[in-house]
């Protein structure tokens, strides 16, 4: 009687495993799907805040560079390198995941 119940026992978790194995391969082209989808969207975002951040900079920089400030060429190349880092991990994001 242990050894027919030992069996049933077996025999549904093996049955049991492979139901649960259904819909795997599907969940993971779906999620796949769901975040491809964000990174055009994403990549614009990144790109107009790049541009509102390059702006911010040339005023700071305008500002800077009219009241005779000495490190004008220190502020310029800090917004500027922040642009382009914005700009870059973007396209290397997108190249990356897509």
């Amino acid at each position: 009687m242990k050894k027919r119940l030992l069996f049933l026992a077996a025999l549904l978790l093996s049955v049991m495993g492979v139901f649960a194995q259904g819909n795997g391969v599907g969940g993971i082209t779906e999620a796949t799907n769901m975040v491809t989808s964000y990174f055009d969207p994403g990549t614009k975002l990144i790109y107009a805040i790049g541009a509102v951040v390059g702006l911010i900079g040339g005023v700071k920089v305008y500002s800077k560079f009219s009241s005779g400030d000495p490190d004008t060429s220190k502020t310029a190349a800090s917004w500027f390198g922040a642009c382009i880092f914005l700009i870059v991990a973007a396209t290397i994001l997108r190249s990356f995941f897509l």
